[in-house]
């Protein structure tokens, strides 16, 4: 005898989370600063830097990368959802104070953790990534082209430029740690959809 349709379990909803166009800028960019990343660790890691060999290769790998690194953000803002994920991204509200304040007291209470669509820590990794982004290029720059600055400036340059290369080694290391223990997620950023139950208890104030 089949059991009746009213007691089925209902079935767990997906909303939409990002489009097309978000999970391209965020792919790409990742991919990008992958390669920065990495050609960084080859050039400045003598143990790497043996085994890897092709030093000037390596260089212009590197080179090339980080100057098309803001390509992708650029080319998306034609998108008009990708857009509105910036204005999301840049805007702290008095929740944003709720949530930060009950990270730092490792609250992991959903009430005590109010988001909307993106959460206090996601804008503010976002904000400093993109400034570090921007410092890194034009440090870069500034090594790169020799004869447009002075050597005073190219010394700090290269200073600055080094040693915000490993922070953002650190923190990307950290975002990558916490993207591992979301599997959901992830989902939202491979498939653009996520569960409505997750979108309820992670960021209960996005109204999808």
């Amino acid at each position: 005898m089949t059991p009746r349709a009213e007691t089925a379990a209902p079935p767990v909803r997906d909303v939409r989370r990002f489009g097309t166009v978000q999970r391209w800028v965020h792919r790409t960019t990742a991919a990008l600063m992958g390669v920065c990343v990495l050609t960084a660790a080859v050039l400045y890691i003598p143990q790497l830097a043996v085994l890897v060999g092709r030093r000037e290769l390596v260089v212009r790998v590197h080179e090339c990368a980080g100057l098309a690194l803001p390509v992708p953000v650029l080319l998306g803002l034609a998108s008009r959802a990708l857009r509105t994920d910036l204005r999301f991204l840049n805007r702290f509200g008095p929740h944003d104070k709720v949530w930060l304040r009950a990270a730092l007291r490792r609250d992991r209470r959903p009430a005590a953790r109010p988001a909307g669509k993106f959460n206090a820590g996601q804008k503010v990794y976002a904000a400093w990534i993109a400034g570090a982004a921007v410092v890194m290029l034009g440090t870069g720059l500034m090594m790169w082209f020799t004869h447009l600055t002075p050597l005073r400036w190219r010394t700090g340059a290269t200073f600055v430029h080094d040693w915000l290369a490993l922070t953002i080694g650190v923190v990307l290391a950290g975002h990558i740690g916490m993207a591992l223990g979301d599997p959901e997620a992830r989902r939202g950023l491979r498939t653009g959809m996520v569960s409505r139950t997750w979108a309820d208890h992670e960021h209960p104030l996005w109204k999808p």
